[in-house]
């Protein structure tokens, strides 16, 4: 089975290169994609009108550079809605901002094994990875994932979010934790501090973020962040300067959007 999936996965991102879009081209999105948008996203949800149009411009921008296929799945529109929402949200705070290290998000029905799409370093029962090697620029999400992530209000998880920002950290050339890209020097210290005190709480049991965090401070950052964007009031309740650190590296609030 895993072959024929790598197989498919290849041809995948061949037919990718061969009709591969233009970054910056302008697509159309669905005429009722507002509504999905406020349904499914409560991020988008708290916006005013203005905001939810330039939310809404930055979505067909991503959409014009980054295809969305199904491995053995069907891409339906709110599955490129949530995608994209995934990627938008991160870098909302930001005028202007692509992912140029992404062209194509595979979407998968379920979780995967590592050995399906020729990567190394992940367990089986992944939800989602940004690719290496031959998959650089690549993106695979489990799509029930992808989709529990916005649908379920009260978790402090998103899948989505967390390989976004993944790609964020990535941005300086290495995913550390240290998001230098997006962060002021000044503040690294700090940051690293944080991170450090909290993954130890994290492993003594004594926090309630998520215990993937404590993996490393690559890992830590996505699963705060995920928290960050999902549960804004709840984790500056629970974690005021670690929030207000991260209002500095998302150039965002998003308890004030």
């Amino acid at each position: 089975m895993a072959p024929v999936l790598v197989l498919i996965g290849l041809l995948v991102m061949i037919a990718f290169f061969i009709f591969y879009k233009k970054p910056g081209r302008k697509i159309s999105i669905p005429e009722n994609a507002g509504k999905i948008l406020n349904e499914h996203v409560s991020y988008y949800n708290k916006l005013n009108e203005k905001n939810k149009s330039r939310f809404e411009e930055k979505i067909k921008e991503f959409l014009g550079y980054v295809r969305v296929d199904g491995v053995d799945t069907t891409v339906e529109d709110l599955d490129r809605l949530l995608v994209a929402a995934s990627a938008v949200i991160p870098i909302f705070g930001f005028e202007k901002w692509e992912y140029y290290n992404l062209r194509n998000v595979l979407l998968y029905p379920a979780s995967f094994n590592k050995d399906e799409f020729l990567a190394s370093g992940y367990e089986k029962n992944t939800m989602g990875m940004i690719g290496n090697g031959p998959m650089q620029r690549v993106m695979i999400l489990s799509k029930p994932a992808l989709r529990n992530g916005f649908m379920n209000k009260d978790s402090t998880g998103n899948t989505g979010i967390h390989e976004f920002v993944h790609l964020l950290d990535k941005e300086d050339g290495e995913v550390d934790g240290l998001p230098e890209a997006l962060l002021n020097r000044k503040h690294n210290s700090k940051w690293i501090e944080l991170i450090n005190s909290n993954i130890e709480m994290i492993s003594q049991q004594n926090s309630d973020i998520n215990s993937y965090g404590a993996s490393n401070k690559a890992e830590f950052f996505a699963v705060v962040s995920e928290y960050f964007f999902n549960q804004p009031e709840l984790f500056k309740t629970r974690h005021e300067e670690l929030y207000g650190l991260m209002c500095l590296i998302f150039n965002q609030d998003p308890m004030n959007l």
